[in-house]
């Protein structure tokens, strides 16, 4: 199901230069976040609780290491003067894991 729903939102979402697309990955353990400009195919940003910048300093729950790594993608994203996007949640529920990342993210200066 959230496979469909992925496939679903995609056809009417997309990632251009000026607004690239923050698509969120939701696994049982972990949680991956990338900028991506759609029209060039091109991975700007990228984040992960398996990140070496992040990996010994997580602590706490998967809520709270999420919320870790939106603040690392909204500083990557910052760095490339990459301010806004559009939010795309991979077919998964805006709630947990998923709202805390993107929290986080808005909170560190991104805009969606």
């Amino acid at each position: 199901m959230r496979r469909s729903r992925h496939v679903s939102l995609r056809r009417k979402m997309r990632g251009t230069p000026e607004r690239p697309r923050l698509a969120v990955f939701r696994s049982a353990r972990h949680i991956y976040a990338q900028i991506i400009d759609d029209t060039r195919g091109h991975t700007i940003a990228a984040a992960s609780t398996r990140d070496p910048v992040l990996e010994g300093k997580l602590k706490g729950t998967k809520t709270e290491r999420a919320g870790a790594v939106g603040e690392l993608i909204a500083k990557l994203a910052l760095d490339k003067d990459v301010k806004v996007v559009v939010f795309d949640r991979g077919g998964h529920k805006y709630h947990g894991r998923v709202a805390a990342l993107a929290e986080a993210a808005r909170k560190s200066g991104l805009n969606f």
